[in-house]
């Protein structure tokens, strides 16, 4: 029945001569969300911002969306934008659902869900020195919890893989230790470090050394023998052999190790600074929350959600620069 009722749309989305109103819905979308912000008045249950910075949101937006397919150098680039056109169309038409729920009419509670207008309003009034702190705090922290977990997991997963012994003595503790949620070693941890910045940076290197233990381990137990055993017939000695033949062979399944363990890692990172660190972006979501600040808890998600997304996208970059021959197989 509903595919009968928008066959219409698809002939209409068929036809050559509306084929490029079809292929902006994104530039559509942030037009009807202007003019909607603009013409629809606000309910006065929000608390007002200084400027509205919703509409200059969506203007930039807008300007965007025409911009930058007229600017493509080349029809593959411009293929490419317009691809995600209609993704981007549908998170415009999410905002505007949003703005007209919270803003405009306001039929959810207004103090736990803000308006994205003071939303952004905190994105471009209050980030300020606490917020660039706290980003700074969370990143030392992660940093040293993913190194010093990875560098743990690397040396783990080489010695089971290259060493009966140590995989008899080392495997029955990775899979004893290994699948408990780093989380749940929080009460311990409380007790058994003399600050809970140490206890946090072992809780995230926890999270990293698993996955990043096993899938080192298991890609060096599957690099084919023929491997060492030509490398040997050439005079190869047994550290030769480890860190130019056995590690580079493994390197696909130790990068899906390490990308894993930076996954846990987010995770594991908000978890500590909500529950026991005094500095951080997890613990400045935590208490906006407290004071019942929730435009700031959502701003803080938004940079959250950046910044890690920022970090997976550097990461996959280092692993394509790293795996060259296997570049394009695994897309991020």
């Amino acid at each position: 029945m509903v595919k009968h009722l928008l066959w219409p749309l698809y002939r209409l989305k068929d036809d050559y001569r509306l084929r490029p109103i079809f292929h902006h819905l994104a530039a559509w979308a942030a037009l009807l969300a202007l003019i909607l912000e603009i013409n629809l008045a606000p309910s006065g249950l929000q608390p007002p911002t200084e400027r509205p910075y919703l509409r200059y949101f969506l203007i930039v937006v807008l300007a965007l969306t025409i911009i930058l397919p007229l600017a493509a150098r080349s029809p593959e680039r411009k293929a490419k934008i317009l691809a995600k056109d209609n993704f981007y169309a549908a998170a415009i038409t999410l905002l505007n659902i949003l703005n007209i729920v919270t803003s405009k009419y306001t039929l959810i509670p207004a103090i736990f869900f803000p308006a994205p207008d003071r939303i952004i309003a905190v994105l471009f009034e209050d980030f300020n020195y606490l917020i660039l702190v706290c980003l700074f705090s969370s990143g030392k922290l992660l940093v040293t919890g993913f190194f010093s977990g990875a560098l743990a997991g690397l040396v783990t997963g080489v010695a089971i893989g290259f060493s009966k012994p140590a995989a008899y003595w080392l495997n029955p503790l990775i899979k004893i230790l290994g699948p408990i949620p780093p989380t749940a070693w929080i009460p311990i941890v409380l007790v058994a470090f003399p600050t809970t910045w140490a206890g946090a940076v072992f809780l995230i290197a926890l999270s990293v050394w698993f996955p990043t233990s096993v899938m080192t381990s298991s890609g060096i137990l599957n690099v084919q023998n023929a491997y060492f055993e030509v490398s040997s017939a050439l005079g190869a000695k047994r550290v030769y052999q480890i860190f130019m033949v056995g590690i580079p062979a493994a390197m696909p399944l130790i990068f899906t190790g390490l990308f894993s363990g930076a996954c846990s890692s987010f995770l594991t990172l908000m978890t500590a600074e909500m529950v026991g660190v005094k500095s951080g972006i997890g613990w400045y979501i935590n208490w906006q929350r407290e004071m019942l600040s929730y435009s700031n808890v959502y701003a803080g998600l938004i940079i959250i959600a950046f910044s890690f997304y920022s970090l997976i996208t550097l990461f996959f970059k280092v692993r394509d620069r790293v795996l060259v021959w296997q570049k394009g197989m695994i897309k991020w």
